[in-house]
């Protein structure tokens, strides 16, 4: 089954025919195209179902969200292509934000939690953990995307691509706008009700935690990740890669989600789950 549909204003598009569905939700500054390797080697076992988030489509009219509107979108898509079932959940980058944040709110609607690289960002813990020096990088590319946002049009767009550019993203430039950088904006600026209430994220589903371990510094504590170990159905792998762990190790990432997926889906079976 391939199919297109319309949802709450967004694209969401629908490959496989399982019934046991997958949606994937990007982050910055990626469109729906992020998980199309993805797509192509889980979709003959799983239902995959992504869309662009609102806001991020560069052929669309520029336009903030809020968390709650994002959380309310996200929810329709999980409830109108998957009534009655529970999801997997595959995230992403700002997609790990918003994505925990739906599954803190509608836990019925989530049977587990595959997140890439995004772990407890922003945390008590993990901002302890951080030195001076990753603080001060989070700080200036962050707020140099915030006002990209702020000043739009040609410079917000050259700004936006040239950090895009400094940070490595694989994405194909022609997709990426400044349009995209509204998360940053309102994490900075507490606009369009800020992210000052987001409830932190303690995983209560069997979840697979993928990172990158090349980076100057990471978006997880290790108190987290040595917690989210202990849990029964969990994993945690580590792979020598940067922030894009699907795009840079695709084969390898593939196979260690598929792996997960298969046997959590067996334990819930054999719980009655």
């Amino acid at each position: 089954m391939n199919a297109s549909l319309q949802i709450d204003g967004v694209d969401v598009f629908v490959e496989g025919e399982s019934t046991h569905a997958i949606v994937m939700v990007h982050g910055w500054p990626d469109t729906y195209r992020l998980w199309d390797d993805q797509v192509k080697f889980l979709k003959a076992r799983f239902r995959c179902i992504r869309f662009t988030l609102p806001g991020f489509d560069i052929a669309r009219p520029r336009q903030a969200h809020s968390l709650d509107a994002l959380v309310a979108t996200l929810k329709c898509v999980v409830q109108t292509t998957c009534p009655g079932e529970k999801v997997t959940l595959m995230l992403h980058d700002w997609g790990c934000l918003f994505g925990y944040q739906f599954a803190i709110r509608h836990p019925s609607l989530v049977e587990r939690i595959v997140g890439v690289d995004i772990g407890d960002a922003g945390s008590r813990a993990h901002v302890r953990s951080m030195s001076a020096k990753a603080k001060a990088m989070v700080f200036g590319y962050q707020l140099w995307l915030a006002i990209a946002w702020r000043i739009g049009g040609r410079i917000g767009e050259r700004m936006t691509r040239a950090m895009a550019r400094a940070l490595r993203c694989p994405s194909d430039p022609q997709f990426i706008g400044s349009n995209m950088c509204y998360p940053y904006y309102i994490r900075w600026f507490g606009a369009h009700g800020s992210y000052r209430h987001l409830v932190s994220f303690e995983p209560s589903w069997p979840m697979l935690y993928i990172y990158g371990g090349r980076k100057p510094f990471q978006f997880h504590s290790t108190a987290w990740v040595e917690a989210l170990r202990r849990r029964p159905g969990s994993q945690v792998l580590e792979f020598a890669c940067g922030h894009w762990v699907m795009k840079s190790k695709p084969q390898e990432f593939n196979q260690a989600v598929g792996a997960w997926l298969g046997s959590s889906g067996q334990r819930s079976q054999a719980a009655g789950l």
